[in-house]
């Protein structure tokens, strides 16, 4: 009897996928007439849009900086599949000075199946009528007092974790798709939610629909917008929108993988102090007891990887108990996974904790990594006030909160008083010969001067954690130099 009941439910719930799966295919075939799209092979739009700049928000809370996109313009090829986007940028740079104009382009072609370039084409209303259509999408069971349809299909292509990447997509009762959500991976968020509104439809050429108004968030907040202009369904040039002019870079192409980095080496800058090199510079502090690392997670988790492995090798046999990072910006935060997997306390200003707290607590399904496999919970401690000191019968180590800086809110500074070492990080860069003086003076040169004269500085030597040109230390003279201080 048992035996008859589990054959008789998973026939119920084998013949209720079908049903959905048939009652998928009629709601695609409905919003696929109502939009056009029996029949498009291609689509050309143009219009102003905005991108942001994922991990570079002046705030850890606060949304992304939004650069102009003027001139925006974007052909897709879905029998290929294939894209290319064109614009114009104009913005002032992050760490400020005047705005600037530069072309932009993203090119994703046939031979670049990454999902972080196919989602550009699928997660379109149009591309995602299409591939729910090729992907034996299913329709989920509408909650209460819902307007929309819920269709979910699963992409062929797979994630690292091996799983394929799913999609979804709502489509209200004039048949239109309103929202399509996906996930990415990501080395802060985990398994990040990319999700496109699309609002204000309008009538395009041959039945043809379209968005006037785009918005794709990315961590929760807006990372492309755009205002379409106009559309047109399978223009008969598409191989020439899809086409970089000669000479011009072919953007997301295939190649073969760039070499493995080679393991950082080290420079011992004092007794117990040792600078661990690359161009994202760290710095293992010994302390009688543990290691303490100025910039433990920056760039990726191989790197962090690399120079937490490097620390052990120069100051063995001690824990790394303390990681303090610069600032959150995410090329400086990727490899924090790493850092948490190995049991290392994240400290930074309260300003950030809540924001890693959520982030570092994520399912990373999509691309499981040394954080996920280790079952390690992140710890941060988000101090208060403007300093941080840690302290021994061996050393003492300051971290100070610079004030007044554009570029983020809680980013820090390092201090060995003793040693008179100081490390830093996105506020100076040496000038080039042609002009020692820049005119006008560099925002965060200015506030890096003003803080270090403002708590009493006295540092000897300074360490960039961005490698300067050429890679060296600097002093305090030279940065006020290229103020034309003295």
């Amino acid at each position: 009897m048992r035996r008859a009941w589990v054959i008789a439910l998973v026939l119920a719930g084998a013949l209720s996928q079908t049903l959905a799966a048939q009652d998928a295919k009629a709601v695609i075939a409905a919003s696929s007439k109502a939009m056009g799209v029996d029949g498009l092979n291609s689509i050309h739009f143009y219009g102003v849009a905005q991108n942001g700049n994922l991990g570079q928000n002046n705030n850890s809370n606060q949304p992304w900086p939004m650069a102009s996109a003027s001139d925006y313009v974007r052909a897709i090829d879905f029998t290929q599949p294939a894209s290319r986007a064109t614009w114009v940028n104009y913005a002032v740079p992050v760490t400020g000075g005047v705005a600037t104009q530069t072309p932009g382009q993203q090119n994703i072609t046939p031979q670049n199946m990454a999902w972080a370039q196919q989602l550009e084409i699928w997660i379109t209303p149009w591309g995602f009528l299409k591939g729910a259509a090729a992907n034996n999408a299913t329709l989920q069971a509408p909650a209460a007092g819902a307007t929309s349809r819920v269709v979910t299909f699963d992409a062929p292509v797979k994630s690292p974790g091996g799983q394929p990447y799913k999609v979804v997509g709502y489509i209200n009762s004039r048949n239109l798709v309103t929202k399509v959500q996906t996930w990415l991976e990501n080395p802060i968020f985990g398994d990040m939610l990319v999700e496109a509104e699309y609002t204000n439809y309008r009538d395009g050429a041959n039945g043809l629909k379209f968005p006037a108004q785009i918005v794709q968030k990315r961590g929760g907040w807006p990372f492309f917008t755009a205002y379409i202009l106009g559309a047109h369904a399978n223009p008969a040039n598409i191989q020439q929108l899809l086409t970089p002019p000669a000479g011009g870079r072919g953007g997301a192409g295939g190649g073969a993988p760039p070499a493995a980095a080679a393991g950082p080496t080290s420079e011992k800058l004092a007794d117990g102090v040792y600078r661990i090199n690359g161009a994202y510079n760290s710095l293992a502090i010994e302390f009688a007891n543990y290691i303490l690392l100025f910039e433990p997670g920056p760039q990726s988790e191989a790197r962090a990887q690399a120079v937490i492995a490097e620390a052990k090798k120069v100051i063995p046999n001690k824990p790394i108990r303390y990681g303090v990072i610069s600032h959150h910006h995410f090329d400086h935060t990727s490899g924090l996974p790493a850092a948490v997997a190995e049991g290392i306390t994240i400290v930074t200003p309260a300003v950030n904790k809540a924001f890693l707290m959520k982030t570092l607590s994520a399912p990373r399904t999509l691309a499981p990594d040394s954080l996920s496999k280790s079952g390690k919970k992140p710890v941060i401690e988000g101090f208060t006030g403007d300093k941080r000191v840690f302290q021994d019968a061996t050393r003492t180590f300051e971290v100070h909160v610079i004030k007044g800086l554009p570029h983020a809110d809680g980013l820090v500074i390092g201090y060995l008083p003793k040693e008179k070492i100081l490390v830093y990080a996105d506020m100076f860069n040496l000038p080039t010969a042609a002009q020692p003086v820049p005119d006008p003076p560099v925002t965060g040169t200015m506030v890096f001067v003003d803080n270090i004269e403002r708590l009493k500085l006295e540092p000897e030597r300074i360490m960039s954690i961005h490698s300067l040109n050429p890679d060296r230390l600097t002093t305090l003279a030279e940065i006020k130099a290229s103020l034309g201080r003295k």
